[in-house]
């Protein structure tokens, strides 16, 4: 177990933007977040095997497209959201988890640890950000007789005041469920959710993923005064990834903004990049070059920093685009979920399930920290009481 420190925090915005492909949440948003929960207290980070065996897991997340105009969410929705779920859950959850790395997703369940003394599961739904729920949601939609229980909490309450609402039923059906809310409640709503057995997440999770976003951020931040170059190659390193192409960023598709997501499609060099609220995969002539669950990354040489889609403007940025492969890191069985994969082959009109290995297989692959860092401490911390 390790406290986390207002450093991890910087870390985990840094490191959880390229690993947002696009869209994982806001930069601003989770600086925000990570600085607040860092501040108020130490969240606790903890690997799934150091947690007892009965532990019950949520997974707390925002739901909507970055780059909704409306959007709000208040730290305090989130804590809110978790609360809420306790009161309806009818188990005792002590722990929480993100449903992806990002911006800001990779700091999902801090302020919650910091407030309520919950502690934050070191696995993630997919190690990387991906645009619906069901992708982050552990495969508990094919589990059978799995009633998901799901809570959002939020609003821009300027346009429609604080909103909340608790849903049950079947996780696919819920996530569309609470999608369309997420868009009638200003473009994006805080979520507590699928609460489920630490057996079960042992299972399912991709584990290591939030150790793997703060490493990555202090592999970035400690290469940004050799230059682009070398943050390029920090990422390339850390991730186990290829540079597929480099050049200025061109737009092919415009983004459009609806149903609750960012579409559009990116040019870099000789190759296309269809992103759905994320980069979703890239092409070439001559056919499929990466396909989500890959990681796909675009840096812009001039911040050092993953591009996200709401940022790219008209285009013209100087970028590199990288891809590592899925199962060069861990894997999550809602990666690789095929209902999940097929909502987006449907959406966005290009195939996946083709392209899918077949030899990924969820938690084959676990990152475990390259260094102890500060806030680290062996044994458990000691949690005030609440």
């Amino acid at each position: 177990m390790r406290e986390l420190t207002p450093t991890d925090a910087r870390n985990a915005v840094l490191g959880g933007g390229v690993l947002a492909c696009g869209g994982g949440g806001w930069k601003h948003h989770g600086e925000l977040m990570g600085s607040l929960a860092t501040s108020l207290e130490r969240p606790v980070l903890a690997g799934v095997d150091e947690l007892p065996d009965d532990t019950w897991v949520a997974t707390v997340t925002a739901i909507g497209a970055p780059a909704a105009k409306d959007w709000e969410i208040r730290p305090v929705d989130y804590v809110h959201a978790l609360q809420e779920l306790v009161k309806v859950a009818g188990v005792p959850i002590g722990a929480v988890m993100t449903a992806q790395n990002g911006y800001s997703t990779t700091v999902n369940g801090w302020i919650q640890s910091a407030v309520l003394g919950v502690t934050v599961l070191d696995t993630a739904g997919d190690v990387r950000a991906h645009p619906t729920g069901k992708l982050g949601g552990l495969g508990l939609g094919e589990r059978p007789g799995y009633e998901s229980v799901q809570v959002v909490s939020g609003g821009n309450r300027a346009l429609h005041g604080h909103f909340l609402s608790v849903n049950r039923g079947n996780l696919n059906t819920v996530d569309d469920v609470l999608r369309d809310i997420s868009v009638r409640t200003g473009g994006f709503i805080a979520s507590a959710r699928n609460p489920v057995e630490l057996d079960w997440v042992r299972a399912n999770g991709a584990h290591g993923s939030i150790s793997l976003a703060l490493d990555l951020g202090a592999a970035m931040d400690a290469a940004r005064s050799d230059g682009p170059d070398a943050v390029v190659e920090a990422v390339r390193t850390r991730l186990h990834a290829e540079v597929v192409d480099a050049g200025r960023l061109r737009i092919g598709k415009r983004t459009r903004t609806v149903g609750g997501w960012d579409r559009g499609t990116f040019a870099v060099g000789e190759h296309t990049v269809p992103y759905l609220n994320e980069y979703m995969a890239v092409e070439n002539a001559g056919g499929r070059v990466a396909s989500y669950p890959d990681t796909i990354v675009i840096i812009d040489r001039s911040t050092g920093e993953g591009l996200a889609v709401k940022d790219a403007g008209r285009g013209g940025q100087d970028v590199v685009l990288l891809v590592a492969r899925a199962g060069t890191l861990p894997v999550s069985s809602s990666s690789i979920d095929r209902a999940g994969l097929a909502e987006c082959e449907q959406i966005m009109g290009i195939g996946f399930l083709e392209h899918l290995d077949p030899g990924l297989r969820p938690a084959s692959a676990s990152y475990a920290p390259a260094t102890e860092t500060a806030g680290t401490r062996s044994g458990s911390p000691r949690r005030r009481s609440r």
